[in-house]
């Protein structure tokens, strides 16, 4: 009697986009995409500082003309910045880590995290580019090892993990550019 059987088989893939690990998925690459982003915008912030009037308790200018110098974060390529001044000078006195490597790391940190921040959001080649960020963090850890901080290993072991499981789930892909990489 095969009118009986069922139309769907459990181990077939669900391709709906509404289905729970498609939805899940998209989640997560989303997680992952927007902290790359603004990881990769932060290490082009800085602070610059401009004149405000001193306001009373009104909101009101004063009266004297008072100024206050205000600092304010911008963003440019003038502030980028791979590491932290205080890390990369723990890093330098690190004899695990060259100096020219250590160069090298801090000025493409930062592109490198806007890349594939950019590329996951848009679904380009997600298989790959989660691959990449997973070493990025990877890298990280390698350095924050060495620095002995046990907090920001295991962030990044979170976000390490995080991307293991994206990768696990990457066949529940649907919204993307480029799908089979």
């Amino acid at each position: 009697m095969t009118f009986l059987r069922p139309s769907f088989s459990m181990n077939a893939p669900n391709h709906s986009l509404l289905h729970g690990p498609t939805l899940g998925f998209l989640v997560l690459r989303l997680w992952l995409a927007v902290r790359a982003l603004l990881t990769g915008f932060e290490k082009f912030a800085g602070t610059k500082i401009v004149h405000q009037p001193l306001l009373d308790e009104f909101g009101e200018p004063d009266i004297n003309g008072t100024m206050i110098e205000v600092k304010q974060k911008v963003y440019g390529l003038d502030y980028y910045h791979g590491l932290p001044d205080s890390m990369a000078a723990a890093f330098q006195r690190e004899p695990l880590l060259p100096g020219w490597a250590l160069n090298a790391y801090s000025a493409m940190i930062g592109w490198a995290f806007l890349a594939v921040g950019l590329t996951l959001l848009l679904g380009i080649c997600t298989r790959v580019t989660l691959f990449v960020m997973g070493l990025l963090y990877v890298s990280l850890t390698l350095g924050l090892i060495l620095l002995n901080q046990n907090d920001g290993v295991a962030w990044l072991g979170l976000h390490t993990l995080m991307v293991a499981v994206a990768l696990r789930w990457v066949d529940d892909n649907r919204f993307c550019l480029v799908p089979k990489y």
